[in-house]
């Protein structure tokens, strides 16, 4: 995976050589595996990681382990931890890694059941085990947990182990018999457990009563009798410890921690106190940090006297503390040495520094409150984070440190600016911009003196002018203040040096996006095209295959949707060339191919475009689908006559729209109201006009020219209805005026369009020879590029001009093509047709189940197949049915009578 995974995470933990034997509550384990859920829930120090250690170990299954933090309650953190240690058993999880690459990955439905349908095709039950599931927090995780519960495979057997119930379907999982409990109750030691600890793990002889006495105050607490044994350690009068031993359990770990660390020779007890800072222990650091050099033999010797040492790998080179144990030596060196914890955390940092670890070393600076090196730290990591796209990270930093001392860094302060423009925080980024600003614009000689600047990434300073231009560009692009965004992006090209790629051509770039949005169309194509090639030769390759979408988007809206059809290829071909053909871009690039395909009436490329942009999303991490994906699969909905599914795709297409660089000249809306006229609904047609406040004498502007059109739609058809004479009016102006800009502009795609409905409109009049003239020059700026679904679109009153087109002569090569096209559409949509390739007897079969309410996963089981199978006879049926999603393929189905 690209993120970096810590493989000490994903160790079960090693049974340890002296160990109570505890074969009932294995044999409790055991009987759970038929079920879909164990919870062994209790409060710290009740042996629940030991128990289901040694249980995994030797269930007779494979066990996949995952010990969890609190910095997994971040979505993608916890499904890349969860597919490696999935990936420990027998790397059968190297696909589902694979579809991790881009490092996007969230946890949404789809990702989910694609990991599900991994697990159903293993050939073997295995054990997943999360271990520490109380420092996870997150709902959405709690969610995907519950999701995963729901549909679990009977491959699977989840373990959790916490100290706190956690936030799932615990009641209806308990009621259907799908889940095993072990609670405190049942981890207690009994007195017999506690007398064989006692003996034969700690070597301690001590008499019945003492035992009783011990268990009882204890009430069988594990931990309580470790800190009690190891207190007695080398005492004469056990029983008079015994009978002091008293209090709740919070009051025994102080006492007993209290009474083993006095115990403790010097040395032993300073590296206990000063390691406790750490959350993981390694021999070398700890040496850095207590200033000793025998660490690693103290880690050995602490782990073979049971002293709350945990290994973490198979070599036993990194350990942690009980977390129990953790917090109270943090406690005592806090009031024995509190003049130390802050050089403890420093030495910390140093460590990690040196070793490269930059987010532990910042994470021990800020703990030391060293915010001075805090600073110079994020400052000095700033250039690799921003590349990684790790603005929340620099964001946290950024506020853990004294406002001041940001406001007195410059190149610290526009990192902050970058981190809250990346968060989408638009609203303090200029602040941040003008702290940096205030040094530059302050003489050399007044920045020295109490206020005195630092800067300790000097090639970043020297940038600086340049660099906070553009992100002035960037944020004024973002808020739609397209002055702004061409001065600031004019600014960076004259502050920055020719050699600087990357910024040079991120704000010609953005030159570019500001003249579309103007309408300038061919400015905006060439300028966006050099930004693209200097961000390509500076190494971001993803960005310059992500701009392949944006230069095709241009191209169409030129009419040229051959050269867009070429640019989506060499933007595939690029991510090839690279290997990179996963990246989320890429299943952009497949859903805005599918458009084209369908304007060309080629509806199973179209369909098979869109399957690959589907598969795609799911091996890219990113939710499933996204908004291109949604308005294609709409548009080929339509097309197949399925306007309530149109209309569902455009709905989700609106839920994730969340704007961004690219002006947003077609907005979902719009095209949703195009269907609701097509569907009759032109109550809620008008109503999105009149939320829009969009009106017939507007003045034209390209960014809202698609709102117009559709305005001017909504208009004929409520003139088609009402046979206002001041709707046909209001309309055939609008449509005049937003012709003459369409055409100034060489927007050549709406320019055939208007004409379209400047012909239908006459048409309605039944004004026929008044209809050719728009009609013929419509056909004339299309035929080149070889439009058909503009047309076919129109149904039957096209048809009806196209036939009065061909008796005069007009396009006899490509009217017969378009009337061709109609009927095509017109049959697809209304009658029962014949497959061109017939579906095969399994193919029928697994269509019919797709009707019931049956998974794939069941789907597969109720024919004896298994899922990978499955898949294939599912896209052979959505190949020739020429549909993308199971309801569509039952919905064809019903409509071509297979059923």
């Amino acid at each position: 995976m690209n993120r970096p995974i810590l493989t000490t995470k994903l160790y079960i933990p090693l049974p340890r050589s002296r160990v109570v034997s505890r074969p009932h509550l294995i044999e409790r384990l055991n009987e759970g595996l038929d079920r879909k859920l164990t919870l062994v829930s209790a409060s710290a120090g009740f042996g629940k990681t030991t128990l289901v250690g040694e249980w995994a170990a030797g269930c007779g299954r494979p066990a996949a382990w995952l010990s969890l933090d609190e910095g997994d309650n971040d979505g993608a953190s916890f499904l890349a931890y969860l597919i490696a240690s999935l990936n420990t058993m027998a790397g059968d999880f190297e696909e589902a890694i694979h579809r991790f690459d881009s490092g996007q990955a969230s946890l949404t439905e789809s990702n989910l059941t694609n990991l599900l349908n991994d697990i159903s095709a293993l050939p073997y039950k295995f054990v997943l085990v999360l271990d520490d599931y109380h420092a996870i927090s997150s709902k959405a995780i709690d969610e995907a947990l519950a999701f995963l519960l729901e549909h679990l495979p009977p491959q699977m057997h989840l373990v959790v182990a916490t100290r706190e119930d956690p936030q799932l379907p615990l009641g209806r999982l308990r009621a259907r018999g799908h889940l095993t409990e072990l609670r405190a109750a049942d981890l207690r030691f009994s007195a017999g457990q506690a007398a064989a600890y006692f003996d034969q793990v700690m070597g301690l002889s001590l008499s019945a009563d003492d035992i009783a006495a011990l268990e009882s105050r204890t009430e069988g607490w594990i931990a309580g009798l470790q800190l009690a044994a190891l207190s007695m350690q080398g005492r004469e009068n056990i029983p008079a410890f015994v009978r002091a031993f008293a209090g709740d359990n919070r009051y025994i770990v102080d006492y007993l921690v209290e009474e083993v660390l006095r115990r403790q020779p010097e040395p032993i007890r300073n590296f206990l106190l000063r390691t406790s800072i750490l959350d993981r222990l390694y021999g070398p650091l700890c040496d850095a940090v207590t200033g000793q050099e025998d660490s690693v033999v103290r880690l050995e010797d602490l782990e073979k006297g049971n002293f709350f040492v945990v290994p973490l790998d198979d070599k036993r080179q990194w350990y942690r503390y009980h977390h129990l144990f953790a917090e109270v030596l943090s406690a005592h060196l806090k009031a024995d040495q509190p003049d130390r914890v802050a050089e403890l955390h420093r030495r910390a940092s140093l460590w990690y520094e040196r070793y490269g670890s930059v987010s532990d070393a910042i994470r021990h600076a800020l703990a030391a409150q060293d915010f001075a090196r805090a600073a110079d730290l994020i400052e000095l990591a700033w250039p690799a984070m921003r590349r990684d796209r790790q603005g929340r990270a620099v964001l946290g930093w950024a506020r853990s440190l004294p406002d001041e001392l940001v406001r007195r860094r410059p190149v610290l302060s526009v990192e902050y600016a970058w981190a809250l423009l990346a968060g989408g925080e638009l609203a303090a980024v200029e602040e941040r911009l003008r702290d940096a600003e205030r040094w530059l614009e302050t003489p050399e000689d007044l920045r020295a003196g109490t206020t005195e600047m630092v800067v300790v990434d000097h090639e970043e300073w020297l940038l600086l002018p340049g660099t906070i231009a553009g992100y002035r560009a960037a944020r004024a692009q973002v808020l739609g203040d397209i002055p702004a965004a061409i001065h600031y992006s004019r600014r960076v090209l004259d502050l920055v040096p020719e050699g600087d790629c990357l910024r040079r051509g991120a704000a010609s770039a953005l030159l570019g996006l500001a003249a579309w949005t103007g309408g300038d169309l061919e400015t905006a194509h060439r300028m966006f095209s050099e930004g693209m090639a200097g961000v390509r030769l500076a190494g971001n390759i993803s960005d310059a295959i992500g701009g392949t979408i944006a230069l095709a988007d241009i191209r169409i809206a030129q009419g040229r949707l051959r050269q867009a059809m070429r640019t989506y290829e060499q933007g595939l071909q690029l991510a090839a060339e690279h290997g990179e053909p996963r990246l989320p871009v890429t299943a952009e690039i497949y859903a805005a191919m599918s458009e084209l395909c369908l304007e060309s009436n080629d509806l199973h490329a179209a369909s098979q475009h869109l399957l690959r942009s589907k598969e795609l999303y799911e091996r890219s991490g990113r939710p499933q689908t996204g908004v291109r994906w949604h308005v294609a699969m709409a548009r080929l909905s339509e097309a197949q006559g399925d306007l309530d599914g149109a209309a569902s795709h455009l709905q989700e297409a609106g839920r994730l729209h969340a704007g961004g660089f690219f002006p947003d000249v077609r907005p979902v809306s719009a095209l949703k109201t195009r269907i609701w006229v097509a569907q009759g609904k032109a109550d809620d047609a008008l109503g999105w006009a009149r939320e829009r406040e969009l009106s017939s004498e507007d003045a034209p502007a390209y960014l809202r020219e698609f709102e117009h059109i559709t305005l001017a739609r909504v208009l004929l058809d409520k003139y088609k209805r009402d046979r206002a004479d001041r709707l046909f009016r209001e309309a055939m102006d609008l449509l005049k005026r937003l012709l003459h800009a369409a055409e100034e502009g060489g927007r050549t795609g709406s320019a055939i369009e208007i004409l379209i409905l400047q012909a239908l409109a006459r048409q309605m009049q039944g004004d026929i020879p008044a209809a050719l003239d728009p009609m013929e020059r419509a056909l004339s700026l299309a035929e080149p590029e070889g439009y058909l679904r503009i047309f076919a679109g129109e149904g039957r009153p096209m048809a009806s001009l196209l036939e009065a087109a061909r008796r005069k002569g007009v396009s006899p090569g490509y009217v017969p093509r378009l009337l061709s096209a109609i009927g095509k559409a017109e049959s697809g949509a209304t009658s029962k047709q014949t497959l061109i390739e017939p579906l095969s007897d399994r193919e029928n079969e697994v269509l019919r189940l797709f009707r019931t309410e049956l998974s794939g996963p069941d789907i597969a089981r109720e024919l004896h197949v298994s899922l990978n199978t499955l898949r294939s006879h599912t896209k052979n049926i959505y190949s020739k049915l020429e549909v993308n999603s199971r309801r569509a393929a039952v919905r064809r189905a019903e409509e071509l009578g297979l059923f």
